[in-house]
């Protein structure tokens, strides 16, 4: 037997809801962004959370309930289906254990892709008609140029976990909708930035060049992969943007594509997010190495706004602004 755990933000009976949309991993930095975006359109949300059934108190003033259920365990993930009327999925937590921890590399991919399959298992139990499953900016790989379609060839070379991992989960997903009833999204998000993110983001300086802003300190940047440079660019997109993004991908009355890149369409350097900063906080100065010329990319959200209607509403100095008011209100991340 397995037991499950349940908080709910009021006391209405949950059969009297007619649609439900689960969100897993809808605690943490995209998923809670993506409730909200969710709330916002006027959808009630299940989230899934491993650690706690607790509601977390920034989501707390929304229609929400919280499970406690790991999305590797089926006979949890179905229980969960008797007690709600689920009729979407959004699938964002990440079962694959990164960074590497001492565990069992294989055993732990095997129970990623169990947890994937498993998603994909209850939407078809369910009647779901579409789960929206997060993948990355880093199936591109790290070398391309210009403007990338979600058609361009995606390189098949080991680099990083997750991208590994994601490349794996689209394929699978692209076979499974096309032999099940439940249409499978990919959202390939680019990087993210904003409320609740990462403390360093070991990808890209942004979040931290923003807590050294908030701080009135000198930014830390060794938590980084690599040591930034000015030109160092990638597609930023704001967190709140992202999750409306997703949130419109769930929504949508009819989808043209399997594949959806979440971005914001253009490229933001390292120089670009010290511009937007200074032009909230005067004093803030961050001097970065120059690495010459390097291939700059971003994402191509043609088809994202042409199925959905989303346009991006925070540029970076918008994004940064926001970001600096919500540390300075003494928010813990």
């Amino acid at each position: 037997m397995h037991s499950l755990i349940v908080s709910t933000a009021d006391d209405q009976t949950y059969c009297e809801r007619l649609v439900m949309i689960i969100v897993t991993g809808g605690v943490g930095f995209i998923g809670s962004h993506t409730v909200r975006a969710l709330a916002e359109a006027g959808e009630e949300c299940v989230l899934l959370q491993r650690r706690t059934p607790r509601i977390p108190p920034h989501l707390a003033d929304l229609p929400i309930h919280v499970v406690q259920a790991d999305v590797a365990d089926l006979d949890a993930l179905l229980a969960v289906g008797r007690r709600y009327p689920i009729t979407g999925i959004v699938h964002l937590a990440l079962a694959l254990p990164w960074p590497a921890t001492d565990v069992d590399p294989i055993g732990a991919t095997g129970g990623a892709l169990a947890a994937f399959l498993n998603i994909v298992r209850v939407a078809q139990t369910w009647g779901v008609r579409r789960v929206v499953t997060a993948s990355t900016i880093g199936v591109y790989g790290f070398t391309s140029e210009g403007a990338l379609t979600e058609d361009v060839p995606i390189p098949l070379g080991h680099v990083h976990a997750i991208p590994t991992f994601k490349k794996i989960t689209e394929l699978l997903a692209g076979h499974l909708s096309d032999t099940t009833d439940v249409d499978i999204i990919n959202a390939r998000i680019c990087g993210t930035w904003g409320p609740g993110g990462h403390l360093p983001d070991p990808f890209f300086a942004a979040p931290s060049l923003a807590h050294a802003a908030a701080r009135r300190s000198e930014p830390d940047l060794s938590g980084l992969l690599a040591p930034p440079h000015a030109e160092d660019a990638l597609d930023l997109l704001y967190v709140k943007d992202t999750g409306r993004a997703l949130a419109l991908l769930q929504l949508a009355e009819k989808l043209n594509n399997p594949t959806y890149n979440v971005a914001s369409g253009r490229a933001t350097s390292n120089a670009d997010v010290v511009t937007a900063i200074a032009s909230v906080e005067p004093g803030f100065q961050c001097e970065l190495p120059s690495s010459g010329g390097r291939p700059v990319s971003w994402l191509d959200i043609t088809r994202l706004h042409e199925d959905t209607g989303f346009n991006p509403q925070y540029d970076t100095a918008a994004a940064a602004a926001d970001y600096i008011a919500w540390l300075r209100a003494g928010n813990p991340r």
